[in-house]
């Protein structure tokens, strides 16, 4: 060997000896599980002691679920991803980090679904700020009166059923009465009004979410909108954890001290979404098999919207859930857990549908527990017993249809309400400001 190639490996050696003197293990625990059984987008997993209610947890094959269930034994946990590329014995490794969702100004004029990822076809959404999906409502200190009314445009409802800024108004009926069209014109309203809408499709059928979102662009509306669609193709986890997520964006643009309006459509699908969940989790099935805490899941996502005061800036979360009934029956127990949480409802009634009398709002059996307190004064004064007159002609006309002889002053409230339906009537997507709403209400 010659003297040269000799001190190169010498100056080799004494390198590599330095290199491994320098060197440390950094060895870090991890909580390993294994999948035991796979069930319709629900996981059995065994291990993963420390794991927490609502973490994310990675999957084979970059698949992600959500822990649900804690129990002594085994953790069940969610799919939000489609479960074809997962299989009992695969590992799960916990994310330490909750189920959260971009949010920030950057998600305005998108479509995308509950964990932020876009569906319509463009760039991914580009934001550092991430928020928990769960979050606890704001306390009672941090929340100021209903003064402020959101104007929708349409006259029954401004008039006679009004909705204020950080209320909770209820839009119920039967299919195909008329719901989501109310939600996406009392949207469509806000164009001038500052405030960020957020529509969330839950259990929707695909083709109604495009003609929502068809809806808003030729209105250039998404300006202002957000569309977070989790369709009945969805995974059920996706279903379940859709409201959450937008009403946490919600309160992203609520904590900038903005005015956020959120329609969830709808509610009663979400509530079969869970039940599903529940019943593969081999939860304890209660009424109509729903799980016990179902007035839980709705009460916790509903009391989120609120008006803030202004140490806490002042913006706004008003929410319009939507539910469906069957045969009219608002007695059922999905509707009836809403209303009982609400601060009113508004009930789209079949017949009225039927007979063209569009908005078909009942107004007998809608009611608004808050927003006569942020009424535009020039309604107050204009529409005072309004209300109460047309019930009354209501009950009247049954009477008159069976030809019974009427005195002049019960045909005088009949021909009065008989203009009042009239005047009440309202084409899809033909909203009216204020002024215009006062002059139509004083004429009658």
């Amino acid at each position: 060997m010659t003297p040269i190639r000799h001190l190169l490996l010498e100056e080799s050696a004494e390198l590599l000896r330095n290199v491994l003197s320098s060197f440390r293990y950094d060895l870090k625990p991890r909580e390993l599980g294994r999948i035991v059984r796979v069930e319709k987008g629900v996981l059995k997993i065994k291990g993963l002691p420390g794991v927490q209610a609502m973490e994310v947890l990675r999957l084979p094959a970059e698949s992600r679920a959500v822990a649900l269930n804690l129990d002594p034994e085994s953790v069940g946990a969610v799919m939000v991803d489609p479960e074809e590329r997962v299989e009992a014995g695969g590992k799960v490794f916990r994310r330490h980090r909750v189920l959260d969702i971009p949010v920030g100004p950057k998600l305005l004029g998108r479509v995308v679904d509950p964990l932020g990822r876009p569906l319509d076809e463009d760039a991914p959404v580009d934001t550092p700020q991430r928020w928990p999906m769960e979050k606890p409502a704001p306390r009672i200190l941090d929340r100021a009166a209903v003064r402020i009314p959101l104007q929708t445009g349409i006259k029954v409802i401004d008039a006679l059923v009004p909705i204020g800024r950080g209320q909770r108004e209820l839009i119920l009926g039967d299919r195909q009465t008329g719901k989501t069209t109310l939600a996406v014109d009392t949207i469509l309203n806000q164009h001038d009004q500052d405030v960020i809408c957020i529509y969330c499709a839950i259990g929707q059928r695909a083709q109604a979410v495009a003609r929502v979102v068809a809806r808003l662009r030729e209105r250039d509306a998404m300006k202002y909108c957000i569309v977070v669609s989790a369709t009945g193709d969805s995974p059920a986890g996706l279903q379940f954890i859709a409201p959450y997520a937008v009403t946490t964006v919600g309160e992203w643009f609520m904590s900038q001290g903005r005015d956020v309006l959120v329609v969830y459509d709808d509610l009663s699908h979400h509530a079969d979404a869970y039940r599903e969940l529940s019943l593969l989790l081999r939860r304890p099935p209660g009424r109509e098999a729903y799980p016990g805490d179902v007035f839980y899941l709705h009460s916790r996502l509903l009391e989120r919207a609120t008006q803030l005061n202004r140490e806490k800036g002042g913006g706004s979360l008003t929410a319009l859930p939507i539910a469906e009934t069957q045969a009219q029956n608002i007695s059922a127990y999905i509707p009836t857990n809403l209303i009982s949480i609400t601060d009113g409802q508004l009930y789209l009634s079949p017949e009225r549908f039927q007979r063209g009398e569009l908005p078909a709002v009942d107004i007998g059996k809608s009611v608004s527990r808050v927003g006569g307190k942020a009424q535009l004064p020039a309604y107050r004064e204009v529409v005072g017993q309004l209300k109460l007159a047309y019930a009354q002609y209501e009950e009247l006309e049954t009477f008159a249809r069976f030809g019974t002889r009427l005195d002049d002053r019960i045909r005088q409230i009949i021909e009065r309400g008989r203009r009042v339906r009239e005047l009440l009537k309202q084409d899809e997507g033909d909203a009216l400001t204020p002024p215009v709403i006062s002059t139509f209400v004083s004429i009658l």
